[in-house]
């Protein structure tokens, strides 16, 4: 199988992550996530292909020009606002954070402030942005684009190896580690060339951006696998009475699962939701592959050993369907290259 891969995504090293109502001075989306998936890969005897530089055009049918004026852009005007307000000697960030979000009752308008553009584009404290995060972010969706060309040309599957994350992004929000949703924006790039696109999201946590995008769509299904959100991020998505609206009524499936539990129904949730996806005809698969329901992942949501990731993979071959499989979640360095190679091979077995 092909690998997409690039070194851009090391522009993006948060320096810190909020967790607990503090400021802790780690992050566990580090650039090492994709550089030990990458020598996993490559030892294995994977092709990697060095990613196309393919601008914007596919990510803007995805996510609104505001959202990519403000991604692109926000780190130098925060930081001039910062000066302007005389907050440099104080302690504070360089990288951006939110300080208010449009809550309900308190969203009726689209602020030139960057203070208040920084928290009408993301959903929670996890989407900081340095100094050059764009170069990554950007490069991140390319690659996404990259391998669902491959799948297009012929190849049975490729995979991307996406840093930052994106299927928490939607429309004109990012969060959860997610800036451009780019599992969203290999499934629209697919559309130009096909009809039925099902994805698929085998990450512990429920990919509400895409949900979002997709919520009212018949030509693309939604499946997703993940903890329950009354237990876990991002707690106010995810249930499985959101079904999809209008149109897109009952091509959204969520099957929540509990927390910490375990290989075999994690794995009776993959065997429902093949058969759903088999009977929607899609003329591609793409799949959010996190594994940060790893046991050993810090993320401590569903306890899965590596070998089930392996069985995802056979299950999810079993469909025939050509694949673009794009990387998400996965914290532990120990763990997250042989969780990835595991469902990489089961598909390939």
């Amino acid at each position: 199988m092909r690998v997409f891969s690039s070194l851009m995504h090391r522009h993006h090293h948060p320096a810190n992550f909020f967790a607990f109502g503090a400021f802790l001075d780690f992050t566990p989306d580090i650039p090492d996530r994709a550089e030990q998936i990458l020598a996993t890969l490559t030892a294995e005897g994977h092709e990697i292909v060095a990613a196309t530089n393919r601008g914007r055009e596919a990510i803007a049918e995805v996510h609104s020009p505001d959202y990519l004026d403000y991604l692109r852009t926000a780190w130098g005007a925060y930081n001039e606002a910062r000066d302007e307000m005389g907050m440099t000697d104080l302690g504070t960030s360089r990288e951006v954070y939110p300080l208010i979000f449009p809550v309900r009752g308190m969203d009726h308008g689209y602020p030139s402030s960057i203070v208040g553009r920084a928290g009408f584009h993301s959903s929670d404290m996890w989407m900081p942005l340095g100094a050059e995060s764009w170069k990554a972010i950007e490069a991140s969706a390319n690659l996404a684009v990259d391998a669902a060309d491959a799948v297009v040309g012929g190849d049975r599957a490729a995979y991307a190896l996406c840093r930052p994350s994106g299927h928490h992004a939607s429309f004109e929000r990012g969060g959860g580690n997610c800036y451009l949703n780019n599992a969203a924006i290999a499934a629209e790039f697919l559309r130009t060339h096909v009809a039925r696109v099902a994805l698929v999201d085998i990450d512990v946590h429920h990919g509400n951006g895409t949900q979002d995008l997709f919520y009212d769509r018949d030509d693309v299904l939604f499946v997703s696998l993940h903890c329950d959100p009354n237990e876990c991020y991002p707690y106010f998505a995810g249930y499985t009475h959101e079904r999809g609206t209008r149109r897109g009524t009952g091509f959204n499936v969520n099957l929540p699962l509990p927390l910490m539990s375990g290989d075999e129904p994690y794995l009776e949730a993959v065997d429902a939701a093949v058969p759903r996806i088999g009977a929607f005809t899609p003329d591609v698969l793409v799949v959010s592959l996190g594994v940060d329901g790893h046991r050993d992942d810090p993320s401590r949501a569903l306890a899965l050993g590596t070998a089930c990731f392996s069985r995802v993979g056979e299950r999810l071959a079993e469909l025939g369907v050509p694949t673009v499989l794009i990387q998400e979640g996965g914290y532990n360095l120990d763990t997250i290259g042989e969780c990835v190679s595991a469902v990489l091979a089961g598909f390939e077995a």
